[in-house]
């Protein structure tokens, strides 16, 4: 009989021991032998160079580092995994991921996708699911040729490695970002090296409101290899509403609580529901919009926000480290406008796992449940050679979002598809005849 796995973690989460100690590992060491470990990623800033992009870029420090140190000479072997991939942050840096996303839409447009197709106002057609987005300080003088184009738009500022919405405030006046540089101590933005990178965004000031107010949703993905690119998507996801009833009054932009869904700042508001915890059920979320705008209208949303996915998957995979040892769960933020168009806000490495609800400490403990059973095969010690592809019995509450080997096989990439949305062999293949590229999910 196989020996037990031995597990070693930085993160007291009971969702995740209880998950451990339910399968008879064993919890060792750091610097003893270990077959799984789960790292959290722990930010604070350091500027390295990064000669390839010829810039300087404010990466953050992770304990997933350490593990993949050069530094430290240390090699995992083939009976070792753990739960990031080495450079994760080319999706999950809020900078990186805009680069990627802008990088792949042109590489797709050089190739004559049709994917890269775009209206008569130059706006990418099938690939328009990121707002506008500019890097601060590199790209400030492109938001004021953007900003002055629309001067009564609102704008939302975010620091490129922080979570939780630390550092976030919206701003709808350029005096307003030059207060900031002052405030931070800095005379320009073309100089600034040593300052902390800033993503500004143009806000989405449209949101879909249920019950008057502003929501997102958490969606988490499952990627086990990037090439070829699997990945999953678990069914549980959930809403994440404000407190405060949404307005798009100038007067009310510093009011976080109407305009950030962080559970980390809702649950200081004085109207937070600790019951509840602010928090619908994707599945609630399907059954209120098939009740009000009709199950067709529901499901082309719900496709979307799957291609939206995937497509940012895709974006990274050429550049991501594709380590063996590796695999990930991510948590995808996605806000839907009021014309139900959803738009990818940003994606976590470390989705929170603290629970604020009963409700919430079970989907969280299932899910760690559900990823464990697709990454550790049986409990047993793991190989990190085997070819990553579970038989669907063991997925639980995951289903198979993409997987590139098995749609190659097929005869071609099925997600990379005409306009016209025709193809043979998809199962429930809704919107076929909306006119956009359809999204296999492979079942």
């Amino acid at each position: 009989m196989a020996g037990k796995v031995k597990w070693v973690t930085d993160i007291e989460k009971s969702v995740l021991i209880n998950n451990f100690e339910k399968r008879g590992w064993i919890q060792v060491a750091e610097n003893e032998d270990w077959n799984f470990y789960w790292c959290v990623i722990h930010w604070f800033q350091f500027v390295c160079l990064k000669p390839s992009r010829n810039i300087i870029a404010r990466m953050s420090v992770q304990t997933i580092r350490n593990v993949f140190s050069v530094e430290t000479g240390y090699r995992l072997s083939d009976d070792q995994i753990v739960n990031h991939f080495p450079n994760h942050y080319e999706l999950t840096r809020k900078d990186l991921m805009v680069k990627n996303i802008k990088r792949y839409r042109k590489e797709l447009e050089k190739e004559g996708s049709p994917l890269a197709e775009k209206d008569e106002n130059g706006k990418y057609i099938y690939l328009d699911f990121v707002p506008v987005t500019f890097m601060l300080p590199a790209d400030y003088n492109l938001f004021v040729e953007e900003f002055r184009k629309n001067p009564s738009s609102t704008w939302i500022m975010k620091p490129c490695g922080k979570a939780q919405g630390k550092g976030i405030f919206l701003i709808n006046k350029l005096s307003q970002i030059k207060k900031w540089s002052r405030d931070s101590k800095t005379s320009s933005f073309v100089s600034q090296s040593s300052k902390e990178a800033y993503v500004i965004s143009l806000y989405i000031n449209n949101p879909l409101l249920i019950g008057g107010k502003k929501f997102d949703l958490r969606l988490y993905v499952l990627v086990s290899t990037y090439r070829p690119l699997r990945c999953y998507m678990y069914k549980l996801g959930f809403c994440r509403f404000c407190t405060v009833k949404y307005t798009p009054s100038t007067s009310e932009l510093d009011n976080m609580f109407v305009h950030l869904t962080n559970v980390a700042i809702q649950k200081h508001g004085d109207d937070y529901n600790h019951i509840h915890g602010g928090k619908w059920t994707v599945s609630n979320l399907r059954l209120y919009l098939e009740s009000t705008r009709g199950k067709e209208v529901t499901n082309k949303l719900f496709d979307e926000i799957h291609w939206i996915i995937v497509q940012s998957l895709k974006a990274v995979a050429p550049v991501m480290n594709n380590d063996k040892h590796c695999f990930e769960c991510y948590g995808y933020d996605i806000i839907i406008d009021d014309k139900l168009k959803p738009w990818l806000i940003e994606v976590n490495a470390s989705p929170s796992l603290t629970s604020s609800t009963a409700n919430d400490r079970i989907l969280k403990y299932n899910l760690i449940n559900d990823t464990l059973n697709i990454a550790v095969p049986n409990g047993e010690i793991p190989d990190c050679k085997w070819n990553k592809s579970p038989p669907k019995e063991v997925l639980g509450n995951y289903e198979v979002l993409y997987d590139e080997e098995m749609a190659q096989s097929d005869g071609s990439d099925r997600d990379l598809r005409s306009r016209s949305g025709q193809s043979t062999g998809t199962k429930g293949n809704r919107g076929r005849d909306s006119g956009k590229p359809v999204l296999t999910t492979w079942k």
